[in-house]
């Protein structure tokens, strides 16, 4: 059993505040449009503290929680490639300037992690207070495993985000960005800009992408303290992995595919434990398995992903959803103020308009 002192809890909170604090300073004390070779050098860094973490966790902890750590790690890893879908046509659809870009993801990830940290409590406490939950959790996922894969070849959309579109009923919002401000003063009149709308909406994102990937890692461990550490440093590394990735995310054509596979297998998983609580007999999924199927899974999508387009360059992947599709209730939607929302004057790419198409919510 796990036991973290006060003081090992301290220590890993501040790490991660430090690299949180950290990143959003970088992003915010010098806006710009972040290239490939920064965003390697960041994805990198990341990845190496990630593992560098685990390897010190594991020599202090044991290898069993160590490969619990690792197996986490990757489930969320895997999981937050799709919220960089999720992110690309929010960036588009807002029409974000590329050197805020940085700033924006920042922010939405330091509120996505005190979103999680807080489902990671309340899910520890459910779990420790009721075996039944493994079995309500191991349904969950099977649940949205399979309508992840019967939407596997759509995208959400921007335009049912319900944060954002209350916010639109109720903040009048300027026509235009103002640098790096969220609020900013129009016609005489405090305004939000565009800008805090796409915060909006990548929380609102970020939620609702927690709600599959905590109980997909607890699926791996009953550790609330490794849940959440795998949980932050895949998440801390988000932002350059968006700019290293995004001109290569439309080819893992599969890649909703694996994640529904995976999803899928951790649900089996979690069911499997349940009926073994209460019955020896039924056999369990160990942490060594599961971390083999996992890499198996995202290695073989990657690879027939790739194939595929080689050979079909007009293919394009998706991010999948949760739900059918939606008539859209209209792209211009007025603030409480009747102002209509314009974010600045980007006209939607091709893909942009294809992403967008589909009114619908993940």
């Amino acid at each position: 059993m796990l036991e973290v002192t006060t003081a090992g809890w301290l220590a890993t909170l501040g790490l991660i505040a430090g690299l949180l604090t950290f990143d959003l300073l970088r992003a915010g004390l010098r806006p710009h449009a972040v290239g490939f070779r920064e965003a390697v050098v960041w994805s990198v860094f990341y990845v190496a503290v990630a593992i560098a973490f685990g390897v010190a966790f594991g020599l202090i902890a044991g290898w069993d929680l160590g490969g619990q750590y690792f197996a986490g790690y990757i489930v969320e890893k895997s999981l937050s490639v799709d919220n960089l879908f999720v992110f690309l046509i929010i960036m588009g659809a807002f029409a974000v300037p590329a050197d805020q870009q940085p700033r924006a993801l920042t922010i939405g990830i330091v509120v996505a992690l005190v979103l999680r940290a807080a489902f990671i409590a309340v899910g520890a406490a459910l779990l420790d207070a009721f075996s039944f939950m493994f079995l309500i959790f191991g349904l969950m996922l099977l649940a949205t495993a399979v309508q992840l894969y019967r939407h596997r070849d759509q995208d959400p959309s921007v335009q049912d985000n319900v944060l954002v579109n209350a916010a639109r009923r109720v903040v009048p919002v300027s026509g235009g960005y103002d640098g790096g401000k969220l609020v900013t003063r129009a016609a005489g009149r405090r305004v939000a800009t565009p800008l805090f709308l796409v915060l909006l909406a990548i929380g609102g994102t970020d939620f609702v992408f927690a709600l599959d990937s905590i109980p997909a890692v607890f699926g791996v461990t009953e550790h609330a303290y490794i849940v959440f550490v795998t949980n932050a440093f895949a998440l801390l590394g988000l932002r350059s992995l968006f700019f290293l990735v995004s001109g290569l995310l439309d080819r893992l054509v599969y890649l909703s595919t694996g994640l529904a596979l995976i999803l899928g297998f951790i649900g089996v998983k979690l069911v499997l434990h349940f009926a073994h609580t209460h019955n020896d007999a039924v056999p369990e999924i160990s942490t060594g398995l599961s971390l083999a199927v996992i890499i198996v899974v995202l290695t073989t999508v990657t690879v027939a992903s790739l194939i595929k387009v080689r050979k079909d360059p007009s293919l394009r992947a998706h991010a999948g959803r949760l739900r059918d599709p939606r008539r859209d209730r209209g792209s211009a939607v007025q603030t409480g103020d009747s102002d209509e929302i314009h974010a600045g004057t980007h006209t939607p790419d091709q893909d942009d308009q294809r992403r967008l198409a589909s009114a619908t919510e993940r």
